[in-house]
């Protein structure tokens, strides 16, 4: 059975400013095929290596594979369904499978759009893969393709969906194959070396309205510590790697973990430092272990502050507040380490005036480093559904953080924009030209000065935002290059939502209308999507509506809590 695997070709000018990110779905899913005796897989990362769709054609008429499999976040979607067309032409007899959380969520879109795919792997993927290659390698496909949980496909030309595969339990059973990927490709332009990006939880027991991690995942979960170093000590032994962040959405959840963690990182003395995104609260509530977690080489802490306005904080449900935002990164500077905010601008609310609210908000803050994220509405978030009249940009391809796909009210997306790069030059110039130069710490100096490269790099190029696709030079209008047949008018979402507002005043759920929402057929019955794969926010335990959610840490392990923790409900 030969089996290969592809990264799309997919770019946007956001985070891969900072260098290239290895993709790491690409050895956990390789490396539970090789455990179960599927050792014959090749890869291509047409992302890294920029290969185009005629120089992509080239490499895959060099291979015979049996199987092909590919993933989409959502921005990148439609590259994704572009590579597994060109595969069906070239290798017609070859099985399709495409993988990542866009699929998983619409997979019925996808499917309509691309019924090349033969299946969609939907939520975690490892041991669905393995499931579904070993029934192609026995004959068993598509005779018993619904008894394999966690699938979707075309069933007389209709979407559907088999019941959920469960959660993997146990994380350190896992085996990544490492050393299918080009480690040479993978740098950190900030300190100029190998970087990786590993799993040590997977899940968020935090219900962020903008956010669908918490969906896809289920259930939160953590590896044991000791192994997890493990991996990381043959990671820099192996492959020479000398960074790495954490894949995961809130690592420090678990703090009696995360403690275990940073002392097993201390104890392996292996010179490597690490970078993580948290929460503010968590800073709060450690700020005793800060010097710990430096000491185990944690040098970089990105924030979810996300707002400058309270207002903003509550209806993303974010459960911080702003005074709190502040605190956590003077912590963070005064232990040693690197601090990065997040700010979320062009809600439909957007004004010039909140936009300047965000840059005097970081100034008064001094974090080391800004990042203003143009809001992307998730076709599977809560907040998509509350918005879903507001979003006439359906062109996924620019789904990527820097493009305003909302239409502000009182401001046009190249004011949006203008304004955020505005607050990027004022920002950075002050940096470049004063904090940078003179840090007392030479490693946070030398850091920030990679950072400052790296950001002047992209701006040079053209890469940052984007801004060389769609043609802006900082004044007049930018060339969105939205595709027309995926934006919607301005007619059909008033018609949309005046249909909602009828069915709420009679009491009906709205949700089948909604134009993103998908239905899945289980057992005979049709389901929508969140209910059937994700839990939904009123099923959090009480503690964490409107406070701080249940965490599962030293003093609260019992299993009970644990599922309440993530809002899971019985399978």
């Amino acid at each position: 059975m030969r089996i290969l695997l592809v990264h799309p070709n997919y770019h946007s000018g956001g985070a891969e400013i900072a260098g290239n990110w290895p993709p790491a779905w690409v050895a956990y899913i390789s490396g539970a095929l090789k455990k179960a005796g599927f050792t014959d897989i090749r890869f291509i990362d047409a992302m890294t290596d920029h290969i185009d769709d005629v120089a992509l054609e080239a490499l895959l008429r060099e291979e015979s594979p049996d199987v092909v499999m590919c993933t989409g976040i959502t921005p990148a979607i439609y590259k994704a369904q572009d590579t597994i067309r060109l595969v069906r032409k070239l290798h017609p007899r070859a099985t399709t499978v495409l993988g990542g959380i866009h699929g998983t969520f619409m997979y019925g879109q996808v499917l309509g759009e691309c019924p090349e795919i033969d299946y969609i792997v939907r939520g975690e993927g490892e041991e669905v893969v393995v499931n579904l290659v070993s029934a192609l390698a026995d004959g068993r496909l598509p005779a018993e393709r619904e008894s394999i949980r966690g699938i979707a496909f075309l069933r007389d030309g209709q979407p559907f969906a088999t019941t959920p595969h469960p959660p993997i339990q146990d994380l350190d059973a896992l085996t990544p194959d490492w050393d299918i990927l080009n480690w040479d490709r993978y740098i950190y332009i900030p300190l100029n070396c190998r970087v990786a990006i590993p799993n040590f939880a997977r899940g968020c027991p935090f219900t962020c309205s903008f956010c669908s991690q918490w969906k896809f995942w289920r259930t939160y979960r953590t590896r044991d510590p000791k192994k997890f170093v493990d991996e990381i000590e043959y990671l820099v032994k192996k492959h020479n790697i000398g960074f790495f962040i954490l894949a995961d959405e809130e690592p420090t959840i678990n703090r009696k973990k995360f403690v275990e963690l940073c002392e097993a990182l201390i104890e392996r003395d292996l010179g490597i430092t690490w970078g993580i995104n948290t929460r503010v609260t968590d800073i709060l509530r450690d700020e005793e272990l800060l010097p710990l977690y430096r000491r185990a080489g944690l040098v970089h802490v990105s924030l979810g502050t996300e707002a400058a306005a309270q207002l903003k904080l509550d209806r993303f449900n974010k459960e911080i507040k702003v005074e709190q935002s502040k605190k956590a990164i003077q912590l963070l500077r005064d232990n040693g380490i690197v601090t990065e905010a997040q700010f979320i601008v062009g809600l439909e609310n957007e004004t010039p005036e909140t936009l300047e609210e965000t840059y005097k908000m970081a100034q008064d803050w001094k974090p080391d480093l800004v990042n203003w994220n143009c809001y992307t509405p998730w076709p599977f978030s809560d907040l998509f559904q509350e918005l879903g009249d507001k979003v006439e940009v359906r062109d996924y391809a620019k789904y990527n953080f820097v493009t305003p796909i909302i239409q502000p009210e009182a401001m046009s997306r190249d004011e949006v924009l203008a304004g955020v790069l505005k607050n990027y030059r004022r920002f950075y110039s002050r940096k470049a030209t004063g904090g940078y130069l003179w840090d007392k710490d030479p490693y946070r100096r030398r850091y920030l000065r990679g950072c400052l490269k790296a950001y002047l790099k992209s701006a040079l190029e053209r890469r940052f935002y984007d801004l060389g696709r769609i043609n802006y030079w900082g004044a007049g209008k930018a060339d969105w290059q939205f595709d027309e047949n995926r934006v919607t008018s301005k007619e059909e979402l008033l018609r949309l939502t005046t249909k909602r507002e009828i069915q709420h005043v009679h009491g009906q759920s709205s949700r089948a209308d909604l134009p993103v929402v998908e239905m899945v057929s289980v057992a005979g019955h049709e389901l929508p999507v969140d209910d059937f794969i994700a839990p939904k926010r009123s099923t959090m335990h009480p503690r964490a509506r409107g406070g701080t959610a249940v965490r599962p840490d030293e003093d609260d392990q019992t299993p009970e809590v644990l599922a309440a923790a993530a809002g899971v409900r019985a399978c």
